[in-house]
């Protein structure tokens, strides 16, 4: 799941780094309208197009096309940024459907592609403690850009209403389980839950290292992002609905990728004093955070071939990881790319993450024990777990995302892009990508029941869900303290099953 995600996310790094290119071009390629995109294409950049007709210099070919401000009245046309023309006539040259194939690959996404997964390996070449190093950076930089995008959204003129759009909550939403839903999603991604990454770099830490402390900063510093990032983009979109001329903010956002490669440079072909620099720094800002994002991944990956095989070298390893990926992404970089990342993002990524994430709940919380692990926390940190912790683990989390889960398949749609259907080969390609990921968890649970010593099968199933004799700190005089306090803690076994609950919920 974690691979499928970093060969799509480098495609997307791939399209950043030819905006970065496209950056220092005067003007900026996607601030106008070219005679090719109809009548309905309004300039990004600011020429008083709200007059009620204008004309407007091509920058190519010395045409002049005219364009009313009645537009979508008289024509029965959504008026369309220039930014969204350049975006998917130029750089992506997307197809209606992916019917008859998905085409061959954009020779300058194909340079970007290699570029970011050259990148990605030169950093981890050498493991984690280099990424470590890098991501003082990778982490720093990116919040300069947002204030400074931050400062430019909120001076532009309708902003005030698009950010108040993004912080006025509808509560006859919060009862929607599609809300919950997507929210749940964008945690995952947000902060790489289920994806392995989390697992992968604490195994680096030191058995002592405080996780408590950088479990509430992470999540307080991705929330303070979230909004900010929110106010930012809610801000140009308010502008760009004072500047259509409506009142309704829903009718501007464009979702997914759209908001990266549509909005934002939408909103910097508006800055009047050299917009290159500021095109160049945010685009750099966002190869550094897809860089930042798919080192974690891509070290992930490496991380779990080399344990299993430990003769492998990290650069070997890093090396054929960065070529076979390489390739893979080819098919994202060409017209029907964006089918493919869509489907392979929700089937690949998205559904196996929410599955794989609740049957993990269900284990710590149940199989493992809360209890167990709660004390396994306060043996290593040394703070006491409160019972909100314990009952969040134990029955609020995994219960919300299981009626959530059981919701979504009850009202499931097959997917579309840009509401059109995928064939059906896609749809095959979808589910079966799916069930290769969530099937991982039943084929694994029999081989480690049949490897189980036990004369009955009742014994190898016990044992197979019981932790391995070797489980506990690495250190000796850590584990035989671990082991002490494990069998003082032996109370267990002779609880009933309702002392069992009982004890998993309060200690």
């Amino acid at each position: 799941m974690v691979y499928l995600l970093a060969t799509y996310y480098e495609s997307i790094c791939a399209l950043i780094a030819y905006y970065l290119v496209q950056s220092f071009r005067d003007p900026l390629p996607w601030s106008y309208c070219r005679p090719e995109w109809g009548v309905n294409c309004i300039d990004s950049a600011p020429r008083s197009w709200l007059d009620e007709a204008k004309f407007i210099d091509s920058h190519s070919s010395g045409n002049w096309s005219l364009v009313y401000g009645n537009l979508t009245k008289e024509y029965n046309q959504r008026i369309i940024s220039s930014s969204e023309f350049y975006f998917v006539k130029d750089v992506l040259r997307e197809k209606d459907n992916i019917n008859d194939g998905i085409g061959l690959p954009n020779w300058e996404l194909v340079l970007g592609l290699l570029v970011s997964w050259t990148t990605i390996f030169l950093v981890i070449r050498r493991g984690v403690k280099s990424s470590g190093k890098a991501s003082y950076f990778l982490a720093l930089f990116p919040y300069v850009i947002m204030a400074v995008l931050l400062v430019r959204a909120v001076t532009l003129p309708g902003s005030a209403d698009g950010i108040i759009y993004f912080i006025k909550p509808v509560w006859g939403k919060i009862l929607d389980p599609k809300v919950w839903y997507a929210a749940v999603t964008q945690c995952f991604y947000s902060l790489s839950v289920c994806f392995g990454n989390i697992i992968m770099y604490s195994s680096y830490n030191k058995f002592d290292h405080n996780i408590h402390r950088d479990a509430m900063i992470v999540t307080t510093l991705d929330t303070f992002t979230s909004l900010i990032s929110g106010f930012t983009i809610f801000g140009i979109l308010g502008n760009l609905a004072y500047e259509i001329g409506t009142d309704d903010i829903g009718t501007v956002v464009k979702g997914g990728t759209g908001l990266a490669f549509i909005s934002y440079p939408d909103a910097i072909s508006k800055f009047k004093t050299l917009p290159q620099i500021f095109s160049v720094l945010f685009f750099l800002m966002l190869f550094i955070l897809g860089i930042g994002s798919n080192i974690a991944m891509t070290s992930c990956t490496v991380t779990a071939i080399r344990d299993s095989f430990p003769s492998i070298k990290q650069w070997h390893c890093a090396l054929g990881i960065s070529i076979i990926s390489f390739f893979i992404g080819l098919a994202y970089v060409t017209p029907g790319g964006q089918f493919i990342l869509t489907l392979v993002d929700f089937y690949g990524a998205s559904m196996i993450a929410l599955i794989l994430g609740i049957l993990e709940l269900y284990v710590l919380g149940w199989v493992y024990g809360v209890d167990r692990l709660c004390k396994d926390i306060e043996f290593m940190i040394g703070h006491r777990i409160g019972r909100y912790w314990r009952w969040c683990w134990a029955l609020i989390t995994p219960g919300i995302m299981t009626l959530i889960l059981i919701y979504f398949y009850a009202t499931y749609q097959s997917l579309t892009y840009n509401n059109v259907p995928y064939p059906n080969w896609a749809y095959a390609l979808g589910w079966t990508i799916t069930a290769f990921g969530v099937l991982q968890v039943p084929i694994w649970a029999v081989v480690a029941i049949v490897r189980q010593p036990g004369e009955s099968l009742r014994e190898k199933v016990s044992g197979a869900f019981q932790p391995v004799s070797s489980w506990g700190p690495s250190d000796p005089l850590l584990r035989e303290q671990y082991n002490k306090d494990l069998a003082n803690d032996n109370v267990t076994k002779n609880l009933s099953c309702w002392g069992k609950v009982k004890k998993n919920f309060s200690g």
